[in-house]
């Protein structure tokens, strides 16, 4: 239904305050622009960024927030000037919403890393002056330069969390070049983990999994990986001295990253997707031998996500989820931080 002209009422489930359950409510999503895209959810991710600027852990929560930023749905209706998309077509929403469009990195398909600001899907200063409110809802409108086709060989549900998940392990690989006679190490078998292994094996690395458990080897070997060590037994650093391209940190714990660095191989990288809450250490020496090289990544931009979602497609990979209604966020937020889902949480939005 709508309220003010032009404008949509929606159910959504919002936070109102960091130790507050999510609660459903409406929300008013603004007038179809020009070139904007109305889109009506069929399934939300939950990421565990949902969950930290829920509970206001980062700091700068703008309340009441509606979190969610893997998006699927079908387009309902568009804008005059849309050219991309049309009415039901199945399309997704990542991580960010809008941006200047204009700068060097938006003109070069890295938009995550506009100079005028990105402005991201929930918890952001839109164009129009609101704060931005995410897909924890039934409908959300979006500038078309910022969704994305959902290819037909895609699960829809399994194909949510890729919005984030699958573009932050994808956007690193490509970026050095993992594929056939690479060896590249993933640490960490969770909700990033599993996907990027998915997507390291299907672009031909040799996949080695590092988890400080053997509980998850079944599946890690199952997904592509083809090894898997705990490690909690000193041995395998030794083992496994010098022996990665690439190496990607989905973990968001600190790690002594001396030991990690001293797995790669002359000129390898170890990439940092995890947000520790502490600073990273680490000695000049570990970088200066075999020179060696620590990088970050934030996300994808919105070419490399299209890219993303039909490889994909072609090689049948989707995150691994457990589907939920709406009344059990609050549970799956619990079961995220115990780290107590194989994988990712997936909200019918059906439900809500």
């Amino acid at each position: 239904m709508t309220s003010s002209p032009g404008t949509t009422t929606t159910a959504a489930y919002a936070a109102t305050a960091p130790d507050a359950p999510l609660t459903k409510t409406t929300i008013e999503r603004r007038a179809l622009g020009p070139r904007d895209v109305l889109i009506e959810i069929e399934f939300a991710g939950i990421c565990h960024s949902d969950i930290h600027t829920a509970r206001n852990e980062w700091g700068g929560t703008k309340y009441p927030v509606v979190p969610g930023h893997e998006i699927v749905g079908v387009v309902a209706a568009v804008g005059p000037e849309v050219t991309r998309h049309v009415v039901g077509e199945r399309v997704g929403v990542g991580c960010f919403v809008d941006s200047c469009g204009e700068c060097d990195p938006c003109r070069t398909g890295f938009e995550q890393h506009c100079t005028q600001r990105v402005v991201a899907t929930y918890n952001s200063i839109d164009r129009d002056g609101n704060v931005t409110q995410g897909g924890y809802s039934r409908h959300i409108v979006v500038t078309e330069r910022f969704v994305v086709k959902i290819p037909d060989g895609l699960d829809p549900a399994a194909a949510a969390p890729l919005l984030c998940a699958g573009i932050t392990l994808y956007s690193p690989l490509k970026r050095w070049k993992a594929g056939p006679g690479t060896k590249v190490a993933i640490i960490g078998m969770g909700g990033l983990g599993h996907v990027g292994v998915k997507i390291a094996a299907a672009l031909g690395a040799e996949v080695t999994v590092l988890s400080h458990s053997l509980s998850k080897k079944e599946d890690g070997l199952r997904f592509g990986a083809a090894h898997y060590h705990a490690t909690t037994d000193p041995q395998i650093f030794k083992d496994l001295r010098g022996s990665f391209d690439l190496i990607l940190n989905t973990v968001s714990v600190n790690l002594d990253m001396d030991r990690y660095l001293s797995l790669l191989k002359l000129h390898g990288v170890l990439v940092e997707l995890g947000l520790p809450e502490n600073p990273l250490s680490l000695r000049a020496f570990s970088l200066g031998q075999n020179d060696r090289a620590i990088a970050g990544s934030n996300v994808g931009g919105i070419p490399d996500t299209q890219e993303m979602l039909d490889f994909c497609a072609a090689h049948g990979i989707g995150a691994e989820i457990e589907l939920i209604d709406a009344d059990g966020i609050n549970e799956a937020y619990d079961r995220v931080v115990a780290s107590a889902v194989r994988y990712r949480f997936v909200i019918d939005a059906s439900t809500f």
